[in-house]
């Protein structure tokens, strides 16, 4: 049906269009003027009349023929367009409310840079403690008096850590700031028997002058880590290794092994200690066997529980 109204649509238009510029060149050869003006433009009026006619025709056929064509143009056209109207009427007040929420997110913005600002400035002073760093260091054996060795300890790091914060103080007060819950669950675990370690750390940056240090304690069995002329790690120096740049970073890599093994074994130490100039006794003994293997061995020179220093030193072995 569509395409049958489309060629009758292409043919009255064609017959129309001829007879439309038949009349102006008609009414232009015949001098014809209608309202005084010069039949030039008397003609051009008409044509454009017939053009408007042969329009007209075709919205007319279309009205008539095809049911779908006026659907569109008297329901759906009108129903859409009132839909539209009605949609940007309900979006005037979401706009409104979007402008007033992008304004509170600009402010709170500002806010936050202000803030941000204001921190950074702050926190430029002398930051004298840092945070999760480690202020004091005890050890404890159980007894029945524990409750008063673990007073006497927080009382000694009150006073070691004020000297650091506040050092111009000259009474002592307690600044550190201790969970109640932390207190509880260090004398229930010291309480158990046997030697502990009680560390004291920071739970945030600490300003020179603070009135209070928030501390974050932790306890731990002190345990043997390492025992005498025990062997912690050992390297095998290659032939091709016999250089001075790898031998040093053969026993980089032997020393730092060794701090991984005994903080895996519960040290809280962070340096190892070396004893004897062992560079000196490794090259020797290379120079003069330039052609064999060498075993590179660390060994403990003492006995060290969880917060003794590690001290060692480095043995070679031809192999």
């Amino acid at each position: 049906m569509a395409w049958i109204l489309i060629v009758l649509l292409i043919l009255l238009g064609g017959l129309i269009a001829p007879f439309g510029d038949l009349l102006g060149t008609r009414i232009g050869k015949a001098r014809f003027s209608i309202l005084k003006l010069r039949p030039k433009k008397t003609a051009t009026i008409v044509t454009i009349i017939t053009g408007g006619f042969i329009s007209a025709i075709s919205i007319g056929s279309l009205i008539l023929v095809s049911k779908e064509f006026r659907q569109r143009l008297f329901v759906d056209i009108p129903f859409l367009q009132k839909t539209l109207d009605e949609s940007k009427r309900a979006l005037l007040p979401l706009q409104e409310e979007r402008k007033k929420l992008e304004e509170k997110i600009k402010n709170k913005e500002k806010e936050l840079n202000k803030l941000k600002g204001n921190v950074k400035e702050f926190r430029r002073g002398n930051v004298v403690i840092k945070r999760g760093q480690t202020l004091f260091i005890a050890k404890v054996t159980s007894n029945p008096n524990i409750k008063l060795d673990l007073a006497k300890i927080y009382n000694s790091a009150d006073r070691f850590v004020q000297k650091i914060v506040i050092p111009n103080k000259k009474e002592t007060k307690n600044i550190l700031l201790w969970r109640p819950s932390d207190i509880s669950e260090i004398e229930l675990v010291t309480a158990k028997g046997g030697d502990w370690i009680i560390l004291i750390k920071s739970a945030a940056n600490v300003l020179k002058g603070d009135n209070f240090v928030i501390v974050n304690p932790e306890v731990l069995q002190n345990k043997t880590i390492v025992r005498k002329e025990e062997l912690i790690a050992s390297e095998i120096l290659e032939k091709n290794d016999l250089d001075y740049k790898n031998i040093n970073s053969t026993i980089k890599t032997l020393l730092r092994k060794t701090r991984d093994k005994i903080k895996s074994r519960g040290s809280i130490v962070n340096e190892i200690t070396t004893k004897g100039d062992f560079i000196k006794k490794i090259r020797d003994s290379i120079r003069i066997n330039q052609n064999n293997k060498y075993l590179l061995e660390v060994l403990s020179l003492k006995d060290s529980k969880t917060a003794d220093p590690i001290i060692v030193e480095l043995n070679i072995t031809k192999l």
